[in-house]
């Protein structure tokens, strides 16, 4: 065995077969492996996730080109279809709803804009280039670069958004200025009334900020990027865009402002007017200086950062802010005009067309009303007050000459307390009761007892006015009464004439908002606006017919000479007999000169005029005239706090006679239109300007006295006194 084996390879696998049978085996086994990378079991889960993960990226890559093309179609024919109906660029300059107003004063002389101002047309090119820098620094710093929608924009406005707690499209919404300026044009869409109710509802609708509007507003933005070059698209927004105070377009707002065109504004100016597109009416410096100061320094920065100016320049405009000019701030109109434009036809103040409306403002008259109120502040109001005032300075026939709503004055549009806020009279309101009696033929010189007294009112029980100052006088003329301000006798006058004779007195001399109808009416506890009350002074001092106050003299159209309209007030029908008038006038001027209203005085003038002082001191007022001006003068807080040591003696009659000496600065003195008592054959028993005895005796002195007695019964004078009605005054 050992010899047949010797000299023989040892057998191994690979022999176990034939050369063909190996041959047949390999070609198997080579299939056998291109088979097992087709199938996920040689590679395993992961394998399998692999195939799983780039199939659905296929699916996804095939889905997403596809509908990126028809995207694609879609918005190219969308934007083809706005560049189609996209008008060309000079009418899309002026975009006003409605017309502007221009306001002259009694010498013609322009003092206020209203409406919607436009100056003309500008471009990108025309205005000056600190303007056109810095409303690209601080609106679309990357304008020139992008194709009218910034991508890094919104990413931008969505991450500031969400880290201040808002939405991603709340606040925000990283739109270009070809964005804003799409949706300043509504997306071409005009204001149809048809389809909205108001411009307001129109202008909120193309403000809307919904994703879908978003898009519309980019699709809108790509066709104008198309249409128009950049600088076009620049100057639609320059000349579309609302600054506040009335003002579109940039040229419309610095002569507005800075009283000088849009190519020649600095940088603190370019500044501040590009500030005021974030929020125009709450930045406008003719309402708050110090905001848009305060914004303009933001801006000045953004400006800084991009290179626009040096920081030298930055800090130089921030250490010298823009400022109104003094042109532009004594036109500011303030309280005067927004009461001339809200007692204009409506038709008039929202018409499309340019109006000019000529008035009866005195500019010198309005300046000495704001310094006088501002010097009586400044120098007796402790620092910090809240306290306001208002004032009104009229002619005899209405026509009214100057106007402080508040002692913010260069403003527009803001709270006015002279025609806005009704507060009760207090004493103020004694007048219209003695004009009642004067003109039923009572005499200054006729006498009431000053006494305590009380009245029962039904449903309210028993009511005991009482005087300011606790005590009693006893027998006093009706002159006195209104001299020292006494309450009971002005209660006893008013129920012997009755309450319905002086409600109507009261009434047709315009005091006619829900007067009083218990005896309280006697002591001022009605309201009424500081406007009326002036008026139907005035209506005193014209010798006793009724006053409408007006503001408006004519209204007519740019460009026309006729006027459409002249003026609704003025002097209205007789209200009381002129003799009771002049012999009201007289009372009034002891007011004056001996009693109440001392501190009114001026100048060697004569001067008629009432205190008023309402419960608790919420309200003071002093109301007067001389043979020239009528003024009427308010003091409060607007939330009805009490004054501390003010009545209408006080600080209001020091505020109406630093006012009045400025508003007679020039003017020599004129005697009032006043009549002295006259006896029972009509002869006058004391000349003007000298008071008659306390205890003097007048020609229907008996008539009066045996009314009152009758009413009320005699008595003598006492100390004490009953709790103070609403009204109670000095």
């Amino acid at each position: 065995m050992s010899d047949s084996s010797r000299g023989k390879k040892p057998l191994v696998a690979d022999r176990r077969y034939s050369k063909k049978a190996a041959a047949k085996k390999k070609p198997a086994g080579k299939t056998k492996r291109r088979k097992a990378t087709r199938t996920p079991r040689r590679g395993g889960i992961v394998g399998f996730f692999r195939f799983v993960i780039g199939w659905v990226l296929r699916l996804i890559w095939k889905i997403v080109w596809r509908t990126g093309v028809l995207v694609a179609i879609v918005l190219g024919l969308l934007v083809g279809y706005n560049y189609t109906s996209l008008p060309p660029v000079e009418k899309l300059l002026d975009g006003r709803a409605r017309g502007s107003v221009t306001l002259l004063d009694r010498d013609g002389a322009v003092f206020a804009w209203r409406g919607d101002q436009y100056g003309g047309a500008v471009t990108a090119d025309s205005v000056s280039p600190h303007l056109k820098n810095a409303v690209i620094a601080t609106e679309d710093k990357r304008f020139y670069r992008h194709f009218g929608v910034s991508p890094r924009g919104i990413a931008s406005a969505v991450r500031i958004n969400l880290s201040e707690g808002r939405g991603p499209l709340s606040g925000h919404g990283g739109s270009t200025i070809t964005q804003q300026t799409a949706k300043l044009l509504c997306l071409g869409r005009e204001f149809d009334p048809a389809e909205w109710k108001s411009e307001k509802e129109y202008v909120a609708d193309c403000r809307r900020g919904s994703v879908q509007r978003k898009a519309e507003e980019a699709i809108y933005a790509l066709a104008m990027e198309l249409k128009y070059s950049k600088n076009e698209i620049l100057s639609i927004y320059l000349n579309r865009a609302y600054f506040g105070g009335g003002a579109y377009g940039a040229e419309a707002a610095t002569q507005r402002y800075f009283g000088k065109p849009a190519n020649a504004a600095n940088p603190a100016e370019a500044a501040m007017l590009a500030g005021l597109l974030t929020a125009p009416s709450a930045l406008a410096p003719t309402s708050d200086i110090e905001r848009s100061q305060a914004r303009a320094a933001t801006v000045l920065r953004l400006m800084r950062e991009q290179g626009y100016i040096s920081a030298a320049q930055e800090q130089t405009f921030q250490d010298n802010p823009a400022t109104l000019s003094e042109a532009a701030e004594k036109r500011a109109g303030g309280y005067f005009a927004d009461w001339v434009m809200s007692d204009a036809p409506e038709f008039f103040t929202t018409t499309t067309a340019d109006v000019v409306i000529r008035t009866t403002l005195d500019q010198r008259l309005q300046e000495a009303a704001e310094a006088g109120v501002k010097k009586v502040f400044d120098e007796k109001v402790r620092p910090g007050s809240k306290a306001q005032a208002a004032v009104v300075v009229m002619s005899a026939d209405g026509a009214v000459r100057a106007m402080v709503g508040g002692r913010k004055t260069k403003v527009s549009g803001a709270f006015n307390r002279a025609v806005q806020a009704k507060r009760q009279t207090g004493s103020a309101f004694k007048p219209f009761v003695y004009a009642a009696a004067l003109d039923l033929g009572y005499s200054p010189l006729d006498t009431v007892v000053d006494e305590p007294y009380c009245l029962n009112i039904p449903g309210s029980g028993e009511w005991c006015p009482r005087n300011y100052t606790n005590r009693f006088s006893g027998p006093v003329t009706v002159a006195e009464a209104l001299r020292e301000s006494l309450n009971i006798p002005a209660v006893k006058i008013s129920e012997a004439v009755g309450r319905d004779l002086v409600r109507q007195v009261a009434a047709a001399f315009g005091l006619d908002s829900d007067l009083a109808a218990g005896p309280a009416l006697a002591l001022g506890a009605s309201e009424s606006t500081l406007l009326n009350m002036t008026g139907a002074y005035a209506g005193i001092l014209n010798g006793g017919s009724a006053v409408k106050p007006y503001g408006l003299v004519e209204l007519r159209m740019a460009g026309d000479d006729a006027p459409l309209m002249e003026a609704t007030g003025g002097i209205q029908e007789r209200v009381i007999q002129q003799q009771a008038a002049q012999q009201l006038v007289w009372m009034m001027e002891k007011v004056v000169s001996e009693g109440t209203g001392a501190r009114a005085q001026f100048g060697g003038w004569q001067i008629a005029g009432k205190t008023g002082t309402t419960q608790a001191a919420r309200d003071a007022w002093f109301v007067g005239f001389t043979a020239d001006y009528v003024a009427g003068v308010w003091m409060g807080y607007d939330d009805n706090t009490p004054l501390t040591g003010v009545t209408g003696g006080g600080l209001p009659a020091e505020i109406w006679r630093e006012v009045m000496i400025g508003v007679h600065d020039g003017l020599a003195p004129q005697p009032l239109p006043m009549m002295g008592p006259s006896g029972p054959s009509g002869e006058v028993l004391y000349d003007e300007g000298r008071p008659p005895p306390i205890s003097g005796q007048g020609g229907a002195q008996n008539i009066l006295n045996q009314v009152l007695n009758d009413i009320f019964g005699g008595g003598g004078g006492g100390g004490g006194g009953a709790p103070a009605p609403s009204g109670a005054d000095r």
